[in-house]
């Protein structure tokens, strides 16, 4: 059995559930890769004499979890990235958040420009356009209240670096344990509770409608939201 969750598989595409702190793809840390895990078990499970063949779509930060996808083919790769470009994938996110003030709606649409700073691996965000920013739209709603935080469905128009983590907070609902945008203090895992919670898409191939829910983690801030 694979150390991962399998959410759906078939021979042209893979999306697993990703937990808090794996990698989708390889960084400076040398760590092993969520990437390299899944192509070490396809080998085993189905015997492959040579190299696994497994093409990245999208990326997922290290600190966040939910559902990824890989492909399993270069049709499929080709055809999924046109698809991300083009934004015909529907991508929807769960995020545990500090409460908004009075003054703030509990839902809307955000639009910031967002210049991404390297060195320290954080965007900035801007109200208005911005040299070097590039525009960031999101549909935020909230869904429920716990005791200290407010958890938020956001669905995704573009897909920048940090864009739920930095745009959220620009409004006050800084996400629990992210300490890059306001959170007071980590999470014990060293993640942050953000979910990729769905994603639904034509395939590539049999043009079927393929809709995928990521199960929360078992913690029990998350099980509170079920």
């Amino acid at each position: 059995m694979p150390d991962f969750e399998i959410l759906y598989e078939d021979n042209h595409l893979i999306i697993v559930n990703k937990k808090c702190g794996e990698l989708v793809q390889g960084d400076n840390t040398g760590d092993k890769t969520l990437m390299d895990k899944i192509k070490d078990f396809i080998k085993i499970r189905d015997n492959k004499p040579g190299n696994v063949y497994l093409g990245l779509i999208h990326r997922l930060d290290r600190v966040t979890s939910g559902a990824i996808v890989y492909a399993k083919t270069s049709k499929a790769l080709s055809r999924m990235n046109e698809k991300f470009k083009k934004r015909d994938v529907k991508k929807i996110y769960w995020a545990l958040t500090t409460p908004l003030t009075p003054d703030k709606k509990t839902a809307d649409t955000l639009t910031h420009y967002l210049r991404k700073n390297s060195k320290n691996n954080t965007v900035t965000v801007f109200a208005k356009p911005t040299e070097g920013a590039k525009k960031a739209v999101l549909h935020y709603n909230l869904i429920k209240t716990l005791d200290n935080y407010w958890l938020f469905e956001v669905e995704l128009e573009t897909g920048r670096s940090h864009q739920i983590r930095a745009q959220m907070s620009k409004i006050g609902a800084v996400i629990k344990g992210d300490l890059k945008y306001g959170a007071n203090r980590s999470n014990k895992d060293g993640g942050i509770h953000l979910h990729a919670r769905f994603l639904e898409f034509e395939h590539p191939v049999t043009k079927e409608t393929v809709s995928i829910k990521a199960p929360l983690s078992k913690d029990s801030l998350w099980s509170a939201c079920e």
